[in-house]
């Protein structure tokens, strides 16, 4: 069987490539925090609505668990209040946000990011033992499943770790740095990116219907075949452009007159960042490592990281 028809060639990025891949992924990623770090903090500082912000993330179906709530703020002589967290956690994204964005301390805020988003899943309140009664409301599948974002999120950091800063970023120009190394084999980033995009897929496909599962569109079985032909590493291009046009087409629908500008980006921050992941996919495929073509018929080469000539 000739497994060129079904995959991607392996790809040698030039230095070109990786800034454009680095620009397009920090771009997403920074319009994350930028969007949910404003919209936090513009009510975190406001008298009228900071009490509604807290009473939203200390709620049973908020995202601080009792866990947290124990370790942060219960204690008499705590420093922390749940508001002076939400201030400071908002106004470190919103920082963060615009620094990646404008391409400042890329890779400090990419090794930071690559693991504070695990946190985000440790933190959600579940509960899932089976007959359990509760009184209010509260989140009834597993972290990793509803977190699933956070962690396709943190993919695409360890991906612009690797890269760098990217062109047109204030660490390059400002602080000569940042700079990408020479001949960047794609296949490994190219596997980490399209696993990161396929997890949310197969997750809100699988998972349909499910209590606070992200599901983009009314049809499982449609996100279950694109996660799984990204997951696959073959036809990675036509999967990404599926992708993309699902996720815009769930961006749109959530789209509203009647909310702000900011209340609107907020809504769509995350799919954003996808969307990135997405078009980067579509333009420089997702490498040629662990696809299911090689695994079946070239198993012992496949399995020790060797890719497939192409």
């Amino acid at each position: 069987m000739n497994l060129k028809l079904l995959g991607d060639a392996s790809r040698v990025l030039t230095p070109l490539d990786a800034d454009r891949i680095a620009l397009t992924l920090r771009v997403g990623l920074g319009s994350v925090f930028l969007a949910g770090g404003w919209w936090k903090l513009s009510r975190a500082i406001d008298p009228e609505r900071a009490d509604a912000l807290v009473a939203r993330y200390t709620a049973d179906n908020g995202y601080i668990n009792a866990f947290f709530d124990q370790y942060l703020f219960a204690d008499p002589g705590a420093l922390l209040s749940p508001l002076s967290f939400l201030i400071m956690l908002s106004a470190f994204e919103l920082v963060a946000g615009t620094a990646l964005i404008a391409g400042l301390f890329v890779r400090a805020l990419s090794f930071i990011y690559a693991f504070l988003l695990w946190f985000f899943v440790i933190a959600l309140p579940v509960v899932t033992a089976p007959g359990a009664e509760v009184a209010k409301a509260s989140y009834f599948s597993p972290a990793l499943l509803v977190q699933v974002r956070d962690i396709g999120l943190s993919g695409m950091f360890f991906v612009l770790l690797a890269l760098g800063s990217g062109a047109y970023s204030s660490d390059r120009w400002l602080l000569k740095r940042g700079a990408p190394p020479q001949n960047i084999n794609w296949d490994a980033y190219g596997l980490l990116l399209r696993l990161s995009v396929a997890a949310v897929f197969l997750v809100g496909g699988f998972f349909a219907g499910y209590d606070h599962i992200k599901s983009f569109v009314d049809l499982p079985v449609l996100l279950v075949a694109v996660g799984a032909v990204l997951a696959s590493g073959h036809l990675t291009r036509v999967a990404s452009a599926a992708a993309f046009v699902i996720i815009a087409w769930y961006c749109v629908g959530k789209l509203s007159l009647d909310m702000s500008l900011w209340s609107n980006f907020n809504a769509i921050k995350r799919e954003i960042a996808f969307l990135a992941a997405s078009g980067v996919l579509f333009v420089y495929g997702g490498g040629t490592l662990y696809r299911l073509g090689d695994l079946l018929y070239r198993p012992a080469s496949s399995l020790l990281g060797r890719p497939l000539s192409t």
